[in-house]
């Protein structure tokens, strides 16, 4: 096995070093035994396939996939490359097909389940050229998904020993998905961001609780999220999967922000108050969930702002990060309405999750020239277990332990 070019400081998980974000030998390591290795990637919802034929074109790291609704009702995918010269298959983002797929570029076809079954002049032209005779297409399909559902969610791998799904995610993220995704659903909108980092920023970041209410004020001044909440970290056995929650309090608006000379309110306030003024929709009291599962994929609860977002890495620098904001089938028309305006809090430009979006920026371009150096991930101590409190970085830690892992580092 090819050795891991970084070097670890160590088997532990406090100093994570700054090489694993610029260094350019890790990323065909990262494809091969992250994002094609033993995992599940999220490909798409089960509600983007709504009838035979329908197909999403997505990407399993930088590996460009298609995902089909065949007639039985089960869901297929295989790489977006023809066996023949290697153009993609598929070109939209989105369709439906009736028979199944035309390369553009030769004509090969493939049906819904990813099989070559039409080369083009295959027995030549008036006696001349053709394939070979003993040419089997059974033999030149594009390599092809495992595919798993879980509450609507559709994960692919191309690992055989990838674990089933219910037990990859383990049971406390089953739960905590299936109560977000608890009934039928539908996209009502979708951003695709670049970000000008590496994608592991990204996931450490939806992975740090520590951060939220620091950087993004918006949360503190009209307190939706506050380290004094009630609230805590989940994190599964593997390290890679995690929950973070928080419920509104009052009364958690303590001191401990302005005894610190921590920045906790700005003057600014909304223009239309409404934006803040939802429906409660679970029982539990939470406001605010954020899910990940390993490698690269977020599923948020923010107020009643649903959404679920694929990580996907681009270059060593460079990121694509796609939202896809969903409402439930049985929303009210009072209740989408909530949901569409509350959609200005995240996103792109959300009040909430802009900085996000620039502060992964700010950390690759903070590190240019310190590879030989750690980030200090010490929050909490060297745990990367479950706590009630919030004010730690074990899940960020849980992410390395996976990482390492599956990276054989």
């Amino acid at each position: 096995m090819q050795e891991q070019p970084i070097a670890w400081q160590g088997p532990g998980l406090t100093r994570i070093p700054y090489g694993l974000y610029t260094d350019t030998r890790l990323a065909q390591l990262e494809q091969e035994r992250l994002f094609r290795g033993a995992t599940w990637n999220y490909l798409c919802l089960d509600a983007e396939l709504p009838e035979p034929g329908s197909y999403r074109t997505t990407f399993v790291g930088t590996t460009p996939v298609v995902v089909v609704k065949d007639t039985d009702g089960e869901i297929y995918g295989f790489e977006n490359r023809c066996s023949h010269r290697g153009a993609l298959i598929a070109l939209e983002k989105s369709g439906k097909v009736e028979q199944g797929f035309q390369c553009v570029y030769h004509a090969w076809s493939y049906n819904v389940q990813g099989d070559l079954t039409g080369v083009a002049f295959e027995n030549g032209v008036k006696g001349k050229g053709g394939m070979p005779p003993d040419f089997c297409k059974e033999e030149h399909s594009p390599r092809k998904l495992r595919i798993a559902t879980f509450c609507g969610l559709v994960f692919g791998s191309f690992s055989d020993d990838v674990l089933p799904i219910e037990e990859y995610l383990g049971d406390e993220i089953c739960a905590r998905i299936e109560r977000v995704l608890h009934k039928p659903v539908e996209v009502i909108g979708r951003f695709t961001q670049a970000l000008p980092n590496n994608w592991k920023l990204y996931v450490e970041n939806v992975k740090d609780s520590y951060h939220a209410s620091l950087l993004h004020l918006f949360f503190t001044t009209f307190e939706l999220n506050r380290l004094s909440q009630k609230g805590g970290v989940i994190v599964d056995e593997s390290g890679g999967n995690h929950v973070s929650y928080s419920m509104i309090d009052p009364a958690a608006a303590d001191a401990s922000y302005k005894d610190q000379g921590i920045r906790s309110d700005a003057q600014y306030r909304l223009k239309d108050p409404t934006l803040l003024e939802g429906f409660k929709e679970y029982d539990d009291g939470i406001t605010l969930q954020i899910l990940s599962v390993f490698p690269g994929f977020v599923l948020q609860q923010i107020q009643n702002c649903l959404a679920v977002r694929q990580v996907l890495p681009k270059a060593q620098e460079r990121t694509e990060l796609n939202w896809t904001y969903i409402g439930y089938t049985d929303d009210t028309p009072e209740q989408r309405k909530v949901r569409l305006k509350q959609l200005n809090l995240v996103g792109p430009a959300g009040f909430i999750s802009m900085e996000d979006g620039a502060v992964g920026g700010f950390v690759q371009r903070g590190i240019a020239g310190a590879e030989g150096l750690a980030a200090v991930v010490e929050m909490g101590g060297e745990d990367v277990g479950s706590s009630e409190g919030r004010a730690l970085e074990n899940s960020v830690r849980g992410f390395w332990k996976a990482y390492r892992a599956h990276m054989g580092a």
